[in-house]
């Protein structure tokens, strides 16, 4: 059942321009008329969303199905697919994407799976060329069948395409996609440089794989006109939470500048997701997709429509709203803008704004930080231990006692380091299950690692009174102690700037210490987590070294590593279904 939301939409209009709500006084005095005020009626911009961004660009799924096996991507078995019955017909496709276009969309990307392997490709292009206003239709594609259909695809008006490409090396291209096909690739690419296009190449970038040939991407460049985007290699379920195969930006400019100092940037649209780049006097260019270091959603302008018909907001969310469902029920037009409107409304300011999204669930680092709090404080009134102390002066508070951020523009910039410690006692059934990769909801020690370093960088945005400070290192260490039946979490955090990061190092420890007790509490309960501490800091005016004493009665040779490997075949919930995400 879907209730009418336009009319709303039409209030809360008028009580912006303040023509609704007025209220009356009392006086003694006779009432004065009031001048009479125009009532405007003013309809909010379906997809503009609350932080002002409009959303100009839709990417339509049209298949679950892919030719290839991408590491990265899925497993190699493949996933389970939707029942076609359950995917949206292409008539179902046009009226959605009319109506898009019709509320403000001005550009369509066709993404799958792989979108070339529908027989209709090129009547869907042409179809969509023909709704009025549309502006441009590209499509994202492995380009294995490019050389045979792509002239068809230019004459029905396709404007561009994606291809994806994570190698220059043929043995190596089957190692990564688990298929041949590398040359009719290059061949692919080389005819849309014939045809006028410049292919924008996706280069999935992972260490210990592809980043040695970085710099042959870049040298790709040279005689070609095409635009290389590296992108950071994302983690998730279906890679196995590889998260040691990442390489971030920074990285990745470090090697091309020690081949071409001249590497320059270019300037940017408003709503670019790559960050673009040139070696003077090549034919093309180079961009960057910093999904993981340095997110770009305060520009994004991107709607997503998966194969079987739910409007997804952001690519890294999980709230999804199921537009099949609305046509198949016979919903109105107005209806079904009111719900488009309704769910870019709830869009986040930015992906994981207050979670720490890794496809397993929401991991809230604001409900985290307030947990932990309750906890420490009830253990302390329980245990009689709660002290109040005074320090005389406390850096934090103006003498009025108002909170305050400390002033650190007169401080010196040096190399800033803090170490901080936690442990969870887990008990050993899940010591158990955390050694053999068995808990439900993945890899425990990868994903809390994960969580540690994104908190890390957020600190800021969860401590009040934190600076924003860009960090140069956080290094996270999860260790299982199989005899103690405790995971002991480390983290090392630096940067060179004026101000400490022992509370960086602090949150890490703590996000990641909560997000273990997240996936591993549906088989116990029964989890402490302990000994939350800064270990040591250095480089500001105070240094410090925690003592021997202080540490927790422990030896680090009672410490076993565990190194995991990926169990296919978990406890509970055999057939869970994997859906990739395409980028």
């Amino acid at each position: 059942m879907f209730r009418p939301l336009g009319s709303r939409l039409i209030i809360l209009g008028r009580i912006q321009l303040g023509t609704l709500g007025t209220r009356r006084t009392f006086s003694s005095e006779a009432p004065v008329a009031a001048p009479v005020k125009k009532t405007v009626e003013r309809q909010l911009p379906t997809l503009t969303d609350t932080f002002g961004r409009d959303h100009s660009y839709l990417r339509i799924s049209l298949t679950e199905k892919c030719n290839l096996r991408c590491q990265y991507c899925m497993p190699e078995e493949g996933v389970q697919l939707t029942k076609r019955g359950e995917l949206l017909t292409n008539e179902e496709i046009f009226k959605l994407a009319e109506l898009f276009v019709q509320e403000g969309v001005r550009k369509i990307r066709l993404t799958g799976g792989e979108p070339t392997v529908r027989k209709d490709i090129v009547d869907i292009v042409g179809t969509l060329k023909a709704i009025p206003k549309l502006e441009s239709v590209a499509i994202t594609t492995n380009a294995l069948v490019l050389t045979r259909i792509l002239v068809p695809l230019q004459r029905a008006g396709l404007d561009g395409l994606n291809i994806s490409l994570d190698t220059l090396i043929p043995k190596k291209f089957e190692k990564i996609t688990r298929r041949k096909g590398f040359e009719r690739v290059i061949a692919g690419i080389d005819l849309a440089i014939q045809l006028g296009y410049r292919p924008k190449v996706n280069c999935v970038v992972m260490k210990g794989l592809n980043e040695e040939e970085i710099v042959d991407f870049v040298e790709f460049t040279r005689d070609r006109n095409v635009d290389i985007r590296f992108i950071e290699y994302m983690p998730f379920s279906g890679n196995k939470w590889e998260t040691e195969k990442m390489i971030s930006f920074r990285e990745m400019m470090s090697l091309i500048k020690e081949k071409y100092p001249d590497f320059h940037a270019l300037p940017n649209g408003p709503n670019d997701t790559s960050k673009a780049f040139k070696v003077p006097s090549f034919a093309g260019q180079v961009g960057f997709i910093t999904s993981m270091t340095e997110h770009f959603c305060g520009s994004c302008n991107r709607l997503r429509i998966t194969a079987d018909g739910n409007l997804k907001v952001c690519l890294f969310g999980n709230t999804e709203v199921s537009l099949r469902d609305a046509l198949r029920a016979g919903c109105s037009e107005s209806d079904l803008v009111a719900l488009i409107s309704a769910a870019v409304n709830r869009k986040k300011k930015q992906h994981a704004d207050a979670a720490v999204d890794f496809g397993v669930r929401n991991v809230s680092l604001g409900h985290m930080t307030r947990d932990l709090l309750a906890a420490k404080v009830s253990s302390a009134y329980a245990g009689g231990r709660i002290r109040f102390m005074s320090t005389g002066s406390l850096s934090h508070v103006t003498p009025e006692g108002k909170a305050k951020m400390v002033d650190v523009s007169g401080k010196s910039v040096t190399q800033r380091e803090a170490r901080a410690r936690a442990v969870v006692c887990v008990g050993p059934k899940i010591s158990q299950l955390i050694r053999s990769n068995e808990i439900r909801k993945g890899d425990v020690l990868s994903v809390s690692k994960i969580a540690a370093i994104l908190a890390s960088k957020r600190t800021s945005e969860i401590i009040p009174l934190c600076h924003n400070i860009p960090l140069s290192l956080v290094d996270v260490t999860t260790k299982l102690n199989t005899q103690t039946h405790e995971v002991i979490v480390e983290a090392i955090v630096r940067c060179d700037g004026k101000t400490g990061v022992e509370m960086e190092a602090l949150t890490a420890v703590t996000v990641a210490s909560l997000t273990i007790y997240d996936m591993c509490k549906a088989v116990s309960h029964d989890i402490v987590i302990k000994d939350v501490m800064l270990v040591a800091k250095s480089g500001g005016k105070m240094d410090y070294s925690r003592n021997s004493t202080e540490k927790p009665d422990e030896k680090e040779g009672d410490l076993k590593k565990i190194t995991l490997k990926y169990n296919r075949d978990p406890l509970e919930d055999k057939d869970e279904r994997f859906y990739p995400t395409p980028i």
